[in-house]
């Protein structure tokens, strides 16, 4: 995991650097700042250290003066720490803080304001297609995913199943995030349904047998952990009437296809459709982060049934981007794609297939999904 270079850049000032576990957080900052003042939260010994006095931290910088950075991994252990960085960083003598976490759940219900402002947020993905190169796999990424925890290791199945039951046991059951964790397991296979999908919060209740207050719950849950997001609707001088309910996403294609049960009357190509419409949603996810540029990440789609499963927006770009886990292209395809251009002539259109060749069909560039995620590149147009 240590070979592969990350597009993610940190800022010249104090940061949070959020990201699901196993994503290379500490990785990549132990290889950015080899020389940081390290206080590990993970460490039980640490842990109690912290949160019996919190001012040990005030006195562990100040006996290591010489450390320009300050590394506090996993800072949602113990939030108290953030009012003694918070006074050191108005001290404005102190080192660079670095803080980490992998669920800013505990951090919001403690009320803590994330230092006031003074700390930027930034976040750390799973790996992009771009950072493999050529390690780079799509059928493996649709199955197995991204996570570099999961994608570094030989046995990248049983730990993606070992990865995904972690984050239950530890930060669920284990911080008490919820009172009836069966019911809260039920809700993540109902969840795993809507991946990729328009989500129906009474639908789901109804499935899970809970209120849909429960339900909405259990999603900022997800959210909060970093698991899941959602993405709404393009509304941007609307012309037609759109639906109002957003789409559900888990954060990587292998945690989606872990948390998917599949029996006979499941069809393979509609699993591995959502797959491999979550893996681009994940990737454009990604590539806006590390861009550092405005674009929202939307989709677009009419009550009389015309959708386009993305639409990025910015100041330097629009695009409207159509996946089809299909080798071929068919006219039917482009029929969203056609759809939102008569209400935005602006937008490029994208159409990316399991093909082989780059076609341009009625105006819509039609992209191989290999070549599309290879070209991904923040910084750089969409390819």
């Amino acid at each position: 995991m240590a070979t592969v270079g990350r597009f993610f850049r940190a800022p010249s000032t104090h940061f949070f650097l959020f990201g699901p576990r196993g994503t290379g957080k500490s990785t990549w900052l132990r290889h950015a700042y080899p020389d940081a003042l390290w206080v590990d939260l993970l460490m039980p010994e640490v842990h109690r250290q912290f949160l019996a006095r919190p001012e040990r931290l005030r006195e562990l910088v100040a006996g290591n003066a010489d450390r320009p950075v300050v590394v506090i991994d996993e800072v949602q252990k113990a939030p108290v720490l953030l009012d003694v960085v918070h006074d050191l960083i108005e001290k404005r003598a102190g080192p660079l803080f670095v803080l980490t976490g992998s669920s800013s759940r505990k951090l919001k219900r403690e009320g803590v304001d994330l230092l006031a402002g003074r700390a930027l947020l930034r976040s750390l993905h799973p790996f992009m297609a771009a950072e493999l190169g050529n390690r780079f796999n799509l059928d493996s990424a649709l199955t197995t995913g991204l996570v570099p925890l999961v994608w570094s290791s030989q046995e990248a199945a049983e730990v993606l199943k070992a990865y995904v039951g972690l984050y239950l046991k530890e930060e669920v059951q284990m911080e008490g995030l919820v009172r009836r964790f069966d019911g809260f397991a039920r809700f993540l296979e109902a969840a795993s349904f809507s991946h990729a999908g328009v989500l129906n919060v009474s639908e789901v209740a109804r499935e899970c047998q809970v209120s849909r207050k429960t339900v909405e719950g259990y999603l900022e849950i997800l959210e909060d952990l970093l698991l899941a997001f959602q993405v709404h609707v393009f509304t941007k001088r609307a012309r037609r009437s759109l639906t109002a309910h957003p789409k559900l996403f888990w954060f990587d294609a292998g945690v989606f296809a872990t948390l998917r049960p599949a029996g006979p009357l499941d069809r393979p190509e509609e699993i591995a459709g959502a797959a491999l419409e979550g893996l681009v949603a994940q990737h454009l996810r990604a590539w806006i982060d590390y861009s550092g540029e405005d674009y929202t990440l939307s989709f677009w789609r009419t009550k009389a049934g015309s959708e386009v499963d993305f639409v990025i927006y910015g100041q330097h770009g629009f695009w409207a981007v159509e996946v089809k886990h299909s080798a071929t292209v068919r006219s039917a395809d482009l029929r969203g794609l056609k759809a939102f251009r008569e209400d935005y002539p602006e937008a490029e259109l994208r159409l990316l297939y399991r093909g082989s060749d780059a076609l341009e069909i009625d105006g819509v560039h039609c992209l191989p999904c290999d070549a599309f995620f290879l070209g991904l590149v923040p910084g750089q147009p969409l390819p």
